[in-house]
């Protein structure tokens, strides 16, 4: 295995863009939940005329479909992130919005579906408002607790953060806005980390699993993980993932 300070380096120095991990191949590995989210996406935008996926990253997940309803709007909050979607999106027609995290800026009853692939925060309400009565909403959700055995080895315990994302308030706050849910799946996901430099690209990545993430002010921990590693033991964290179905009624 190379350096710490090689792999540091490279790991500093790579792109981060986007929504997509090809990146980590052969340094990390994430089990995936069982249920399938982007062919299940992929199943439900071919029967559907208007569809809008909330926080899109760079689009990668969306781009998967091989086929696209007739109105195909995504939202992404990131600029870098929304110029990759549109990169990667706008020759199949696919309209990219940069929003602020406020207010969705379509009219009322706009969508047959709206989709997210790991929201930052599901606003009940603004979805509500977007889907036309009978429409459906359909997402995989990040859960409580997701890669905390990695958060915390830098950041300590976080007990009244391992309270947020929890699935049920989730569903209770879907229906206190208008919602039925469906359904509700929930899947723990083993993650292993094989050297220090698939841990300094996520937390560059990810970047509120760590606030304030630089390899000079955490040099330490990522050392301790480092020798961990290059003792022949992966560093494993569990990501916690749901999968809500919901729908508004139709009036």
């Amino acid at each position: 295995m190379r350096s710490f300070e090689e792999l540091v380096a490279e790991a500093e120095s790579a792109d981060v863009t986007g929504w997509g991990f090809g990146w980590l191949d052969g340094r990390a590995t994430e089990e995936r939940p069982p249920w399938g989210y982007a062919r299940l996406l992929a199943d439900r935008l071919a029967q559907v005329q208007s569809a809008l996926d909330i926080d899109t990253g760079g689009g990668e997940v969306v781009a998967e479909a091989p086929a696209l309803p007739a109105t195909m709007v995504v939202t992404e909050g990131w600029p870098p992130n929304a110029e990759r979607a549109r990169r990667l999106l706008g020759s199949r027609g696919v309209h990219v919005v940069e929003t602020d995290g406020g207010r969705l800026p379509f009219s009322d009853s706009s969508f047959e579906l709206v989709t997210a692939r790991h929201p930052v925060r599901p606003d009940w309400a603004e979805i509500r408002r977007v889907l036309q009565p009978g429409g459906r909403y359909f997402a995989q959700h990040v859960g409580p607790a997701s890669a905390f055995e990695l958060i915390e080895h830098f950041l300590g315990t976080l007990t009244d953060e391992r309270r947020a994302r929890d699935p049920e308030h989730e569903v209770a706050a879907a229906v206190a806005h208008g919602l039925e849910v469906a359904s509700l799946q929930r899947a723990r996901c083993r993650m292993e980390f094989h050297d220090v430099g698939a841990v300094v690209w996520i937390l560059r990545k990810c970047v509120w699993w760590v606030p304030d993430f630089s390899v000079a002010s955490h040099e330490g921990p990522l050392r301790e993980l480092d020798a961990q590693m290059r003792s022949g033991h992966p560093f494993v964290a569990h990501s916690t993932r749901h999968l809500i179905d919901a729908r508004r009624p139709a009036d």
